[in-house]
């Protein structure tokens, strides 16, 4: 049987039960965790507005661990995901080696000459410029890294092949990571986070997408199966800028990701895209955010999960913030999940919080279910055995997000390891 829950999209200039100050549909959780009742900290990057630990919109942010108590589990931001099972990125010191990272082009040839490519320490200025932790597993690897990695698309510059950042990991010692990625003026380009191995790391990528840039980041989780990975992956979006977020994760034991974009200037256009497939034992969870903090600008989100085998796990929350500055807003989020055996879950979680109601259009959706009976009949009476029938209905639901990506490598890539999970499926 499908469970949905789906909220009608929300516009200016009147509706009925909505002020100028619209309507917040956040949950708040006040009786759970150690932050509960405690007062919001703000921070000059931005972060800790709301109502706190409400939704991300809500949270402290701050550079320090000091600042972010001790995990019980029961604060909202991480009472879907095992504590026991982050193998430490939240209790002790991240000094382990930090995964290799390699930049090339595609199918690992060189990299396109134009990218400038550093390694520097943490005094350089463009760290932090666009990001900040808001969460205890990241504030740990910010204190932890030495140095970091800064990728640059030059201004006016149009690279015509991708740029492929190879994330290989070779041990299981708590570590920590730093990626900043800086597309300046009027640049287009994509970058590919390709994440390999074997790791536990905890990792905070910064994004800076200036004015009039057009950027896609791809990241990519395919893991070995022992691999733990948590990562904060923060964009600033500049004026009349375009960003587009894919997030793909497919293997490792337990995967956090937590993407957010906030726009700094009017103009700005956001796509997050997401695609995950949870095996039997796997955790896979993604966690976003959407910062509506300045007029006229747009935001679209789509996740799509599968999940088969015992206690597999997804987990889908997704934050919206439309600020009271934010007129002319246009955002949607939604979030569909197939579940294709028993013992399999997905919990999904929309958020979305709005001040003010001059906008044009704001909405959420989360769909969880099994197969649909009629797909399945319509593609069995057409004389396409029961398992086959299957597959194709899951490669359908999936492909919508593989083409997302516009990188042809990747996304046969892509495509053939969703195979490999319905074949091991036995669907």
């Amino acid at each position: 049987m499908t469970e949905t829950t789906e909220k009608a999209r929300i516009g200016a200039p009147a509706i009925d039960g909505f002020s100028e100050e619209g309507e917040d549909l956040s949950p708040v959780n006040a009786a759970q965790g150690p932050l509960a009742g405690a007062s919001t900290k703000g921070h000059s990057h931005g972060g800790g507005v709301g109502v706190p630990d409400s939704s991300r919109a809500g949270r402290r942010t701050s550079y320090k661990l000091a600042d972010f108590p001790q995990l019980t589990g029961r604060e909202e931001d991480w009472r879907f995901t095992p504590l026991k099972r982050l193998r430490g990125l939240h209790i002790e010191p991240l000094t382990g080696a930090a995964p290799s990272l390699a930049v090339t082009g595609p199918e690992g040839g060189e990299a396109p000459s134009s990218v400038k490519v550093e390694t520097v320490d943490r005094s350089d200025a463009r760290i932090g410029s666009a990001g900040i932790p808001e969460d205890r597993v990241s504030a740990a690897a910010w204190e932890a890294f030495t140095e970091a990695t800064v990728l640059t698309i030059p201004a006016e510059t149009e690279l015509e092949t991708g740029v492929v950042v190879a994330i290989d990991g070779t041990g299981t010692e708590a570590s920590a990571q730093h990626l900043v990625i800086v597309a300046e003026r009027f640049s287009k380009a994509v970058v590919v986070l390709d994440h390999k191995g074997s790791a536990t790391v905890s990792q905070n990528v910064e994004i800076d997408v200036r004015d009039g840039a057009e950027l896609t980041v791809v990241s990519v989780q395919e893991w070995n199966d022992d691999a733990v990975h948590a990562s904060s992956q923060q964009a600033k979006i500049g004026r009349d800028a375009k960003f587009k977020h894919v997030s793909v994760s497919l293997g490792g034991d337990l995967v956090r990701v937590t993407p957010s974009a906030r726009f700094s200037q009017p103009g700005g256009d956001v796509e997050l895209f997401g695609l995950y497939f949870a095996d039997a034992g796997q955790h896979l969870e993604q966690r976003l955010f959407v910062d509506h903090a300045v007029p006229n600008c747009k935001s679209r989100v789509l996740y799509k999960g599968a999940l088969q085998g015992q206690a597999a796990h997804t987990v889908w929350v997704g934050d919206v913030l439309i600020r009271k500055e934010a007129e002319g807003t246009d955002s949607y989020e939604a979030n569909r999940n197939l579940v294709l055996t028993d013992g399999a879950r997905a919990d999904s979680v929309p958020n979305l919080e709005i001040e003010t109601g001059l906008i044009e259009g704001a909405g959420h959706a989360s769909t969880t279910g099994r197969f649909d009976d009629e797909h399945l009949f319509y593609l069995m009476a057409r004389g396409i055995p029961e398992d086959e029938a299957r597959r194709l209905v899951v490669r359908g639901f999936l492909n919508e997000i593989i083409q997302q990506i516009r990188v042809p490598e990747l996304e046969e890539r892509l495509t053939e390891a969703v195979e490999r999970e319905l074949a091991a499926g036995n669907l």
